[in-house]
Formats: C-alpha cells, structure tokens, sequence
C-alpha cells in the first residue's frame, strides 16, 4: 500500500526523526550558524543576506554578537522551543562555533533540549564528529551529493557514536534512480532519510539560474517545483519497500505548518499587553513612525543606520505624550528595533492628530511577531 498525505501535508514511511517531532510542532529553533560553505549546490536555498558570509541567525533574527550567547537564548525563551536545528552554510566550516553553542543551549535548557545538525560530506571526519558528539549534539543529518558518491563513505564513520544518523536531500525531479542508489547505499548505515521538496530561491537564481535548467515553479504562489513531490512521493514509497524510514517534507508543511506553529508561540510571548493577536499569530498594533523612518524604498538600509539622536528624540517625545497626559508610561514603547512608538490600535486611532502634531507618523501596523517586526500591511492614519 502506497503512503498517503499525513496531517502536515508530508509524506512518510515509518516514523519521523526526533528533531522532525518538534519541528512540525514549532518547538524547533532554527540556528544557522555561517553562510560560508565549501560545497556549491546548485539548489542551495541561503538567502542573499546570509550566502557566503560568516553571519549567524537564530530563526529570523541575526546575532550581533556572535560571542555572545544573549540574543540566542532570548530568540529560544520567545518561541518556547524545545530543540534547536544547526544550518548554514556548513555548521563544520565554524566548528569551534557550532559545539559552543550546542554546549551553551544544553547549559541553559538541560540535556532534554534537542539539538539536531546538518552538514554536507566535505568535512566531516572521525575528529570533527567527535568534537560534536562531545558538545552534546542529538542527532546528525548528512547532506551527500547524490551525483558523486566519492564522499559517501564517510556517513558510516558517525555509528561509531550513540546519537541518531540520518541523511537530508533535496528533490530534484526526475533523479529518481540517483535517490535510489544513495536509498541503498545508507539503509543499513542510517536510521532515516529526509527528502525535501526542491523550491525556487533568490540565491539560486542569482548564482545557479535553476530557473534555466528547465525547471519551473508548479504554482504561482508556491516556490516548490514542479515534479520534486512526485519524484519524493515515489522515493518515499521505494524506501518502504526497503523497511526504511523516508519522509517527504513539503515546503506546505516548512511554511505553514513548522513556521506558522513557531510564530503562534511567539506572537503569545513577544506581545506587548495592547497588541492584538490574529489566528496567524501576526501581531496588530498602532505604532508612530519618526518620518525619515517611515516604512517605504530603501526602508531596511536605512534602519542599518539609526543614529542615537534619532534614538534620543523618540524618548523626548514619549515623554512629551506621558507629560501631557495623553497616555500612561505603560501605555506608550519605544520600539527597541525599529525608531517608533509602540501603543495601542485604539490610542493610535485617538490620538493621531496629536501624534502628527509632534512630527510623526501615526499606523495601524499588521506585522510579524519576529525580532524584525517585519509589516506585512500597514494602514497610515
């Protein structure tokens, strides 16, 4: 009997990995470590900010300070996470790094937090996963190249450690006899495969033009593939013939299923005690823009060059509306990211005049709950 489409739009054989547990439940903490990477996948997914440089997020929000472990742990208090996935680039290009923060998550939360890793074959060795098993690490992903298998011995080097040991792909359509052999190669040497659906990225048009190499989009609004779900349909149907752990993960299931579950939990303990939470977990607030930093072109360059004036005149002016008694302290926020005043949806509607009086611009802002405050509709009054 073939697998069916489960509840979070994926596909499986067998059970899920224990980080893919969490995952699905928004309880992971995705923590990218470095862009940098060794390994030039034509379909690599990183982002045009992070591609290639040495930058660390902690799911939306990057680290200023990679040194310093504050931001991270904040990241994982606000969206109740209960495990961590290390991404990049390639987490072994920064190894120090990446078992730093293993060691750290694990102080912090205790050895039930799960921490799970991802990394290509390039650098992997005896010496490099032992540093990682000692750190603390859960479970190990491996990334192999489905067109070379030069590398592919080195998956087998990790059994020689009591953690979990998978392999993570992506889709390509039409490689399904490429998936097989690698399916063949580790059922014996691993404990699952994970088979992601192949999806259209700003990097991978920039750098790989995937889009040239007669692969297309398979909607309008998606950025999956057209082909890379049947050809994962079928992988994960061959890995049952094999008695073998496979899971289809649909971008469906990445983008409203694990992301959207994450935001929900953060929205609940990012809100301040006057926003507004929607079934999305978007936030619904008034805010007062100082005008040079008024959403718009060029908008997020130039929130990367706030001076502490601009700083400085926000508080004046907070305390300007708390003096003239048109709002209580707790009732009026500095935004500690972006230069503008937090209140209410109903405040903001009541005192727009009096706002635009003192020189700004008063909003009703629909946003993410994320560090970046993200506005995805933004009503001027």
């Amino acid at each position: 009997m073939e697998v069916k489409e489960n509840k979070w739009h994926s596909w499986c054989s067998g059970n899920l990995a224990e980080g893919c547990k969490l995952c699905v439940k928004g309880r992971k903490l995705v923590l990218f470590i470095t862009g940098m990477c060794g390994q030039r996948c034509f379909y690599c997914p990183v982002n045009e900010d992070k591609f290639g440089k040495d930058v660390v997020y902690a799911n939306e929000w990057k680290i200023k300070n990679p040194d310093d472990p504050k931001e991270l742990l904040e990241e994982a208090r606000l969206t109740g996470a209960k495990g961590a996935g290390i991404t990049g680039g390639d987490p072994l290009v920064k190894l120090d790094r990446t078992c730093q923060y293993i060691r750290i998550l694990k102080d912090k939360f205790g050895k039930s937090f799960h921490i799970h890793l991802y990394t290509p074959l390039l650098l992997v060795s005896e010496s490099s996963l032992k540093k990682l098993y000692d750190a603390g690490l859960d479970e190990i992903r491996f990334h192999p190249d489905i067109n070379d298998d030069k590398e592919w011995y080195k998956i087998s080097l990790a059994k020689k450690f009591n953690w979990s040991v998978g392999v993570e792909i992506p889709v390509v359509p039409g490689t399904d006899e490429k998936i097989k052999k690698l399916i063949d190669f580790i059922k014996d040497e691993v404990e699952f495969i994970n088979l992601n659906e192949l999806e259209l990225s700003d990097t991978t048009v920039k750098h790989y033009k995937l889009h040239e190499m007669d692969f297309k989009q398979k909607d309008s609004i998606s950025y999956g593939i057209l082909g890379s779900k049947d050809t994962g349909v079928a992988m994960v149907n061959y890995a049952k013939t094999k008695n073998f752990p496979a899971h289809f993960c649909t971008a469906k299931l990445k983008d409203s299923t694990q992301v959207g579950n994450r935001l929900k939990i953060r929205a609940k303990n990012a809100a301040k005690h006057f926003d507004k939470i929607t079934s999305e977990g978007l936030l619904i607030r008034g805010v007062a823009y100082q005008k040079e930093f008024v959403p718009g072109a060029n908008y997020s360059k130039k929130l990367e060059n706030v001076s502490d004036s601009a700083w400085k005149e926000l508080k004046i002016l907070r305390e300007k509306i708390i003096d003239q008694k048109l709002l209580k302290e707790k009732d009026i926020i500095v935004d500690e990211y972006k230069p503008r005043l937090l209140l209410s949806q109903k405040n903001v509607e009541k005192y727009a005049e009096e706002l635009k009086r003192l020189g700004l611009v008063p909003a009703i802002s629909e946003e993410y709950p994320t560090q970046d405050s993200f506005e995805v509709e933004i009503d001027f009054l």
